[in-house]
């Protein structure tokens, strides 16, 4: 598979699949973000109670969740959705009239039953695979599910002001091989390197471990959407070595890279 070549405006699709049930813990998702479950289902752990989103339901994560989710296979078929990533202005544009006190802040399960949400996949398909189409008729295209969400009784919001780890980590993508320095990072952001880290403070991680979060999920994301080999993706993603990058991908998520797509022997 083809990773989607987007600008950072536009809606992006992914096809994501899985060999082996595996948890990955506190990834950030600074979008809003649809995943339609096509086979398995997406355990999401919640701080009260934990959602459950089966083969043939839609999650809905509202731009800027951090959560610890668990993909899960069923006997021997891998862990396959859908998965959709709207910026803001996708957002404003669907609703930007609804009051902000009833946008979302968490994640919300559709079940197959009764809203079918697959229903939506076809023309998601369509969309991606026919690069061709005008402009105007691809947006509205992908429109379509959001105002899909709206007659279903849910609200989104763009994401509020984006917080310090939000900054970086945007920052770091645009160029992960880049040997991204703290003080690269204040330069860029037009302040000192103390400022930066007291500022960081604030979110309970310093950069360093922004920094770290950032390659290892993109990878993670490589790995699920992408066929490229595992040495092509540790160095996209900033890793001297294929191995450092096995090593420290193993070390945050407890599984081996391979095993995202192979299933492991018992």
């Amino acid at each position: 598979m083809a990773e989607p070549e987007m600008k950072p405006d536009e809606v992006a699709i992914y096809q994501i699949t899985q060999a082996t049930t595996a948890t990955f813990a506190d990834l950030y998702l600074r979008q809003t973000f649809l995943f339609f479950v096509e086979s398995g289902s997406k355990k999401v752990v919640g701080p009260t109670q934990d959602l459950i989103g089966h083969e043939g339901d839609l999650l809905v994560f509202p731009a800027g969740s951090i959560v610890t989710m668990e993909n899960r296979t069923v006997l021997d078929r891998t862990y396959r959705a859908l998965g959709v990533a709207y910026p803001d202005s996708s957002i404003a544009r669907i609703f930007d009239d609804c009051p902000a006190a009833k946008a979302a802040d968490h994640v919300q399960v559709l079940k197959a039953d009764p809203f079918r949400p697959l229903d939506l996949v076809p023309i998601i398909h369509e969309t991606r695979d026919h690069p061709s189409l005008p402009m105007v008729l691809r947006e509205h295209r992908l429109l379509e599910p959001l105002i899909w969400l709206r007659e279903n009784g849910v609200h989104l919001a763009p994401g509020q002001t984006e917080t310090p780890m939000g900054r970086v980590r945007r920052l770091i993508e645009q160029d992960l091989s880049h040997p991204w320095r703290a003080s690269d990072v204040a330069r860029q952001m037009a302040m000192s390197e103390a400022t930066l880290r007291r500022w960081l403070g604030t979110t309970g991680q310093g950069f360093s471990k922004i920094l770290m979060n950032t390659r290892l999920e993109h990878g993670l994301s490589l790995l699920q959407t992408t066929d490229r080999p595992i040495s092509t993706i540790a160095f996209d993603c900033g890793f001297k070595t294929p191995s450092h990058f096995s090593d420290a991908f193993r070390k945050r998520f407890a599984i081996a890279p391979k095993q995202i797509r192979v299933t492991a022997k018992k």
